[in-house]
């Protein structure tokens, strides 16, 4: 990608497979503006409509056929929200929706002691520490959670050893992180960038799409 350094480029991981990942649907902690972090939030009606829609997605991507479904490993984050919607998003292809594998590293970013407050909270609580953050989003560490550079070493051994096309569940963290280790987002653009819930991001040959 245009504008990366060098330092981006010696970190990417080459994928030898398809990676299709999902993010977990709206929850109402979203709606609010709550930084979730690893804070365990249920989907909301929305966000379960969301995760079938990202199930009949992957379908139109890859097919219904039962072989190449099964050809997949479908791994997801531990927390509430991604669950529901890998579930969700297994019924909506036709497969048991409990069939899953469960990854620790695949939760989301902890906030720590900002988890469940609204940005402009955090402002009015921490403003040195959240003015440090919005200089440095990427490697700023918010009290007793994680920063972004943390959060890719914690998924770069995951997925080092991806040993199959796979469909993950996780969440906008994680998603910006993959953009990162897979495609060399630079850092100082990597933790601001959109991920949409209902939506399927692909990552293949070094290179992602939305679809």
């Amino acid at each position: 990608m245009r504008g990366e350094s060098l330092e981006s480029r010696a970190m990417i991981v080459e994928l030898k497979h398809r990676l299709i990942f999902l993010r977990h649907g709206e929850t109402d902690w979203n709606v609010a503006g709550r930084l979730q972090g690893q804070a365990d939030v249920a989907l909301n009606a929305k966000g379960e409509a969301q995760a079938e829609e990202a199930g009949r997605i992957v379908g139109r991507i890859i097919g219904r056929n039962p072989d190449r479904l099964s050809a997949f490993d479908y791994v997801s984050s531990p927390l509430l929200r991604s669950r529901r919607t890998m579930e969700l998003a297994r019924g909506a292809l036709g497969l048991d929706p409990f069939t899953y594998r469960l990854d620790d590293r695949l939760m989301e970013l902890s906030f720590g002691q900002w988890e469940g407050m609204t940005w402009p909270q955090v402002k009015a609580h921490s403003p040195h520490m959240a003015a440090a953050r919005e200089a440095d989003k990427w490697s700023l560490q918010p009290p007793g959670g994680e920063s972004y550079a943390m959060l890719t070493e914690r998924i770069r051994p995951w997925l080092e050893t991806l040993g199959q096309d796979t469909i993950v569940v996780a969440h906008g963290g994680v998603a910006r992180c993959l953009c990162h280790l897979v495609c060399g987002a630079p850092t100082q653009r990597a933790p601001s960038l959109d991920i949409w819930q209902g939506r399927v991001l692909v990552f293949e040959k070094g290179k992602y799409r939305w679809v």
